[in-house]
């Protein structure tokens, strides 16, 4: 438990590095040389590896920006773990400063607590643990940071063509106790054009809802055209009376502006949240030209997509034992006079072809005029529960925790899929919520110290 004491006693150390960079926004940005994902993010790569020189570490960032390492031990084989400095939008409602950082009721409030930053510098100072002690290992151990994990992970393309591959490791991205299957990911564009309403007494001129697809939206404006607008603000509060949504109108010239809050979540957990988009596409179903182009794909949503996170109503639903149902996510929107395009985050089983699906609901889809476009796809990633890479993280859990270590699988996607040989482990134990993507994202301070102990002794069984 020499470990554990070492990091008992790094614990304040620990919690500055990670409110310093949770102070930095790390949203992707416009791209310049040297910053290929914005200041924020460029900044916040600088800022760990400045931490992790300070702690003692060997430390190398890409020439261009993409990424950057702190590195221990020697010898040519490595284990690795695999972090990122990169985060979502923060969004709305948040109770603390979304980058202040500051410490509640022992959490850490802010954007990127949980979600990687904190787990990450968790992995550095369990590191910094190791080397302290002067415990021998037989390899070499790479902390890596990661810039674009939350927008594409093309900084890990970068990397697997200039780096060697690790032999093992893991991320801290995920959950507790491991995650041995994740699902595979396809996200696109559902697009219609539009042509004018002739004489609509109501239009919708413009719709906007969510920030990206693997976020459940919490919030969706739309823009009614209509000189009936007391008729409008009246059919809006009846409707959200009888629904229980969260619906507030405003007068405004020539219409009305409906705002719609539902609650956020994260894109690969939609039943967890309530999305603004598909309630305000309820409502809007309830008033639009039953005969227009638009109304065809509004209710063409409501009856095949509606509130079904699992693509029931569309005929795809699917389960396999290793990573469990498809989820479907609704996550952004946006509508004018001239077209709607909504973006969709599906995830799919790890033993069912995507390829299948998607043939599926492009068929589907042509029966209200819409077309799938702009497809990313992200394969399936699956270890079985007898690999020893699978076997040594399970034992450092129960070790550390005193609890039945089980593997199981998700549908986020992770950064074990961006490199051979990683596996999702942590940080979110049992019990606790998942705030990744949400409002009010903290990381609790027993649970940073916790991580930083599990992931000392887990370096430690994959490198020694």
């Amino acid at each position: 438990m020499q470990l554990n004491k070492k990091i008992d006693e790094m614990k304040e150390e620990l919690i500055k590095a990670t409110q310093e960079v949770v102070k930095i926004k790390s949203t992707q940005g416009e791209g310049k040389p040297g910053i290929p994902f914005g200041e924020g993010v460029g900044k916040t790569l600088d800022k760990a590896l400045e931490i992790a020189a300070d702690l003692g570490f060997k430390t190398y960032k890409e020439e261009d920006g993409y990424y950057g390492y702190a590195e221990y031990g020697e010898g040519e084989d490595y284990v690795a773990v695999l972090g990122h400095m990169d985060v979502v939008p923060e969004g709305d409602n948040w109770i603390h400063p979304p980058y202040g950082a500051e410490i509640h009721e022992d959490k850490i409030y802010g954007r990127g607590t949980l979600d990687d930053k904190g787990p990450t510098i968790a992995s550095l100072f369990g590191l910094k643990a190791i080397k302290d002690l002067k415990i021998p290992l037989s390899k070499k151990v790479r902390v890596i940071f990661g810039t674009n994990e939350e927008t594409g992970s093309s900084e890990m393309h970068v990397y697997n063509k200039k780096e060697k591959a690790p032999i093992s490791g893991f991320t801290p991205d995920a959950m507790y106790p491991l995650i041995n299957a994740e699902k595979g990911i396809r996200r696109f564009h559902v697009v219609k054009k539009l042509s004018s309403c002739c004489n609509c007494e109501i239009k919708i001129k413009s719709l906007k809802g969510g920030i990206r697809p693997n976020m459940v939206p919490d919030k969706c404006e739309t823009v009614i055209a209509t000189k009936d607008t007391e008729s409008i603000v009246k059919a809006v509060k009846e409707f959200a009376d009888k629904k229980g949504y969260n619906m507030k109108t405003e007068i405004v010239n020539n219409g009305v502006v409906l705002h719609t809050f539902g609650v956020g979540a994260h894109g690969s957990t939609p039943e967890l949240g309530k999305n603004a988009i598909m309630q305000t596409f309820d409502f809007l179903g309830t008033i639009v030209k039953k005969s227009s182009p638009l109304a065809d794909y509004i209710n063409f949503f409501n009856k095949y997509i509606g509130f079904d996170t699992e693509g029931i109503s569309l005929e795809i639903a699917c389960k396999d034992k290793p990573s469990g149902k498809l989820s479907w996510n609704v996550g952004v929107a946006e509508i004018d006079e001239e077209a709607a395009d909504l973006w969709i985050d599906m995830r799919y089983p790890v033993t069912v072809e995507g390829e299948k699906i998607m043939d599926t609901l492009s068929k589907k889809f042509a029966e209200c005029g819409a077309k799938i476009e702009r497809v990313a796809a992200d394969e399936p990633l699956y270890f079985s529960e007898d690999s020893k890479l699978v076997k040594t993280l399970l034992k450092v859990y129960t070790e550390q925790t005193g609890k039945e270590g089980k593997a199981y699988g998700i549908g986020g996607g992770t950064y074990a899929k961006e490199l051979p040989n990683i596996i999702g482990f942590g940080p979110i134990f049992p019990g606790k919520p998942d705030l990744d993507h949400q409002a009010n994202e903290y990381i609790e301070i027993g649970d940073l110290i916790t991580n930083a102990k599990i992931y000392a002794h887990a370096i430690y069984e994959l490198a020694k």
